[in-house]
Parts: structure tokens; sequence; C-alpha cells
């Protein structure tokens, strides 16, 4: 039986074979393209490189092994996008955008277009962003009339306040306003890809200013399916706090008249790969029918040994006055490059309607 092997790292992806066919790609496209320059500039140190350093990598030695002007560069950066294979190599070719054309903005935008299918621009849009928040964002608002579900997503992610991965736009940060007219225009998008984005950055812009946002969306079609998934994905972080405007907007009702029955965490004592079930019965005490948010926090035990919340989405369910249902969810204990796990008790708490009603406990091993 043939030993089993670890998924290869991130990074590895853009690795010494993916340059050599970056290479020859732009080696067919110009035959004044420096091959032996890029591959050595490109390949030196990469083995300490992560992956965004990669990228970043690529395109400086690109514009290392470039013939000609920017503007003689870019024409063959974008020809390239539709025929380079790997999303992270194509997001060197944004990347070689935002670091080397900032000076001719309205080019580099146009670029950024053309290329964000084959591989996302949103992190590089963002500089155009800083450099001129008012003029990028103008053209950003065309791109979310454009048919091109990819062109419309950069429209919404690219200038998200707070993307993953990339720094801050600071200055929406502090005044989300510039967003309207981009939110607003994809607010009931036909692409589950776009509205996924709407609702991340309505979600960021909650970490700051959450009464903005419910200004926002107040006048929401949310007789519309698009509109109401996007508010209450845009709004997890509000509904799971248990605030009452979020609740009453994806429609739940105000606080909860329930209780929780036999609440049970098993094993009680768990290692390292295993998965723990928690099950309860979720008892209506009320004499009205509700809408209840069902959710529950696993308090991880960090390396100094305090404890890290974390909130899980379980149910949306609806009881009729005296009615009860069973909740039941099995939970993965497993190392991942976001979550490192350490032993200890764990606490895991239920939580309807943003109120903790039952807590339990189980112990990891490791």
């Amino acid at each position: 039986m043939p030993l089993a092997t670890s998924a290869p790292l991130l990074k590895e992806l853009i690795n010494p074979a993916a340059l050599k066919g970056v290479a020859a790609l732009f080696s067919e496209l110009s035959p004044s393209f420096d091959r032996r320059r890029f591959l050595a500039a490109a390949g030196e140190g990469l083995d300490e490189l992560s992956i965004l350093q990669r990228v970043h990598r690529v395109a400086q030695s690109l514009a290392l092994a470039l013939p000609g002007s920017y503007a003689e560069q870019l024409a063959l950066v974008v020809e390239a996008g539709p025929r380079l294979s790997g999303a992270f190599l194509n997001m060197a070719l944004g990347d070689f955008v935002a670091t080397y054309g900032l000076a001719d903005p309205a080019r580099s935008l146009k670029a950024l277009k053309r290329l964000t299918p084959y591989g996302t621009a949103e992190f590089a849009v963002r500089p155009f962003l800083r450099q001129d928040l008012t003029g990028t964002l103008r053209t950003m608002e065309g791109w979310a009339q454009d048919r091109n579900e990819h062109v419309r997503r950069l429209a919404s992610e690219g200038c998200r306040p707070r993307l993953p991965w990339s720094f801050r736009l600071d200055a929406l940060v502090k005044d989300p306003t510039p967003l309207t007219p981009i939110l607003h225009a994809l607010r009931h998008d036909s692409s589950l890809y776009v509205r996924r984005s709407v609702a991340n950055s309505l979600n960021d812009v909650t970490k700051d200013h959450p009464d903005w946002v419910f200004t926002h969306v107040a006048d929401w079609e949310m007789d519309h399916p698009h509109c109401t998934w996007i508010v209450k994905h845009a709004l997890r972080s509000q509904i799971k706090k248990g605030d009452p405007r979020a609740l009453r907007l994806i429609g739940a009702s105000d606080g909860a008249e329930v209780a929780i029955d036999g609440l049970s965490v098993s094993p009680a004592r768990v290692a390292l790969g295993g998965e723990v079930e928690i099950a309860f019965a979720l008892r209506s005490v009320g004499s009205a029918a509700q809408r209840l948010v069902v959710d529950y926090v696993v308090h991880y035990v960090k390396k100094n040994g305090s404890p890290s919340p974390k909130v899980f989405k379980l149910k949306t369910v609806a009881l009729s006055a005296g009615e009860t249902t069973s909740v039941r969810i099995r939970r993965a204990l497993r190392n991942f490059t976001t979550r490192v796990h350490y032993a200890g008790e764990h606490r895991v708490d239920v939580v309807v309607n943003g109120q903790t009603l039952a807590s339990g406990t189980f112990t990891l091993t490791v």
C-alpha cells in the first residue's frame, strides 16, 4: 500500500516548472523576451518565498525580461492572460500592472479589467484606489454594470475596506459612503460569486460602521431573494451578536422564548484528529410562532491556555408554540493552516438569536 502524502503547500503552485511555462509563453509572444534573465530572477531564493512573494517576484521578473516601454510590455501581459494556466500566475500579471502602471492609470485599469477573469485583480486594483480613490471608484462603478461576472465582482471585491491578504483602505474604513453606488448597483446581482463579494464588503463595514450598513440596506428590496441573501450574509456578525435590527431584517424573532433540553457534547474526551457531536432539543416555550437563528460557539484553547471563541452557524428554524425540534452536528478537530488546536477543556455554547442558552464541555488531547 502506498504511503499517504500531505497536500502541497500553497506556495508550491509557483514552482520552477511553472516558471518555465511562463517563460515559454512569453518567448512565444515576443522573440525579444529575455527568457534566461526571467528564469534567473524569478527562481532566485524561491524556496524562501511565500505564495504572494512569489507572485510579486514573477511580476518583477517580467519587468526585467520584457522588451519596450510599459505600454508595450503591458500589451504582452494582457495577451498572456487567457493563455496562462494557474490563478496565482495570472495574479502575477495583475501584480505587474499594480507595480509598474500607477503612472498610467487609465491604461492600467483597462488591463486589469481584461485580466481579472483569468486571475482575480482584486489585489492589483488597490494601489490605484490608494493613489486616487475617487477616480478609481468612478471606473469601478462602470465595472459594476459589466456583462462579465468576474468584472462585476472586481468592482465590489477590489474596494473592500478590509480585504484579507491585502492592506486596509483607510479612507473607506473611515467613511464607506463612496462605496454606495457600487454596492447598490450589485444588490440583486444574478451571480452568487458577485453577491458573496457584496456581502463580504458590507460585512467589512459592519466592523467599523454597523449603523451605516443598516441605513444603507434599509431601502433594499427584501422581497427579492438575491437582496435577502446578501443582507443575511452581510450581517452575519451582527446576527451572531443578536442585534435586533439584523434579526428583524432576516425575519427572525426578537429574543428567543425557547429552552434547550438534553444538551450533550460527546465524547467527553477526544484526541486530535477525532470529532465531537453536539446534540440537543430546541423547545418553544412561547405562545406564538418564532423564527430562530441557532448557532454554536466553540471556545478553542489557545497556546497560552486562554479561550478563543469561534461562532459557527447551525440552522434557521421556525417553531410553532410548544413545538420541539432536534438539532445534531459533528465538529472535526483537525489542524488547518488557519487553526492549530491545543490540549485542554473546550466549552461549547448553544446560542439562539444571539442569546447563550446552554453550555457543555469536552476535553481535547493532543
